[in-house]
C-alpha cells in the first residue's frame, strides 16, 4: 500500500464517520464515562467522547504508534501523510550522509 492508498481510505472513512456515531458501550466504559461525566459537568456527554479521541489520537502521534500502524499497513509515517509526499519523494531517494569529521578545525 502507498501514500495515495492511505490518503484514499482516510476520506471513505471520513465520508463512512458521517456527523455522528453510534457507539455501544460495554460496562466497564459506561462506568468511566459516568465518572468522567460527574465529575467535569460538561454541557455534552459527546464533548467528552470528542476528547476522548483528540487524546487517544495525540498519544498515538506522540508514542510513535500511529507511526508503527501507518507504517505496517500503507509504509509511510503520519509526518510524510501530512507533507503529501514521502520521504524517498522529498529526498529524491538519498538518505542524509553524516557530515565528516574535520578534526583540523582544532589545530592551531
Amino acid at each position: 500500500m502507498s501514500l495515495d492508498d492511505l490518503k484514499d481510505d482516510v476520506e471513505a472513512n471520513y465520508t463512512d464517520l458521517g456527523e455522528s456515531l453510534d457507539v455501544d458501550l460495554d460496562r466497564e466504559t459506561r462506568n468511566e464515562l459516568a465518572m468522567l461525566v460527574a465529575a467535569m459537568e460538561p454541557d455534552d456527554v459527546g464533548e467528552l467522547v470528542r476528547r476522548a479521541v483528540h487524546m487517544q489520537f495525540q498519544t498515538a502521534v506522540e508514542t510513535g504508534n500511529l507511526d508503527f500502524h501507518l507504517r505496517n499497513a500503507y509504509d509511510v509515517t503520519y509526518d510524510e501523510y501530512l507533507s503529501g509526499m514521502t520521504f524517498e519523494e522529498m529526498t529524491g531517494g538519498q538518505f542524509p550522509q553524516q557530515q565528516q569529521k574535520d578534526d583540523r578545525r582544532y589545530q592551531f
